[in-house]
């Protein structure tokens, strides 16, 4: 029991941290296109979530592993939504808004989903 909660552990920070790189990335090209069309707010905040919510799929549906793997992916998406909010935090300043638990919940959606996702689409 001990080596599923090392191993699940790892799973789940691996598709963090994964995701969070990605996340910085993506959003920093993002930031270049901002700057060069200024969009309107709403297709800021719509993009940035769709940006989040495809990386948390992506590399949950990646690096979890079946057992139990609808919590370990949405504690990925969890986990990577504060990280990348700690990050762009340190970078920019803190801008927690009244959607941050609404985008928690969206992030632990997709992480559970991409992680039920690659548990049936890999053969272990």
């Amino acid at each position: 029991m001990e080596h599923f909660w090392k191993r699940a552990a790892a799973e789940t920070l691996l598709a963090a941290l994964c995701t969070t790189v990605f996340s910085l990335f993506a959003l920093a090209l993002f930031a270049v296109f901002v700057r060069a069309y200024a969009p309107t707010e709403l297709t800021i905040l719509i993009v940035n979530q769709i940006l989040k919510g495809a990386g948390i799929f992506l590399f949950s549906l990646l690096f979890v592993r079946r057992e139990r793997a609808l919590f370990k992916g949405a504690a990925a998406g969890i986990l990577s939504l504060i990280f990348t909010t700690l990050l762009f935090g340190a970078i920019g300043g803190f801008h927690l808004t009244f959607y941050f638990p609404l985008e928690l919940v969206l992030g632990a959606l997709c992480g559970g989903l991409g992680a039920l996702c690659g548990g049936k689409l890999r053969k272990e």
